[in-house]
């Protein structure tokens, strides 16, 4: 499993590219097939990732590389597992917080 540094918040291309384990044009390319993929430009204009960035060059790394999908299934993919991961995450926070008030009206009464 790949590790991501946690003391660092940013990532200059080269840094990147050794992360993800592919060249930085790979990267650059991607960069134009994935709106997801966002970099920030550095006052030198040179390309600064993201921890999220560089999660998400590592799932595109897997779908292409391991899962052996073209360039628009990872496209769809991706995008599928976006749309799905907020309303998971909703629902668990609904739930909980649906119990804490439960709490609070018990201690209440």
């Amino acid at each position: 499993m790949v590790r991501i540094p946690q003391d660092r918040r940013f990532f200059r291309i080269g840094d990147a590219s050794k992360i993800v384990g592919v060249e930085p044009y790979v990267l650059r390319y991607w960069e134009s097939e994935f709106p997801q993929i966002k970099p920030r430009r550095a006052d030198s204009n040179q390309r600064t990732y993201q921890r999220e960035d560089l999660e998400t060059l590592l799932e595109i790394k897997h779908l292409l590389y391991e899962e052996k999908m073209t360039i628009e299934g990872a496209k769809r993919r991706i995008q599928k597992g976006r749309q799905k991961k907020p309303a998971a995450v909703d629902r668990d926070l609904l739930e909980t917080v649906k119990a804490e008030l439960n709490e609070v009206l018990k201690a209440l009464n």
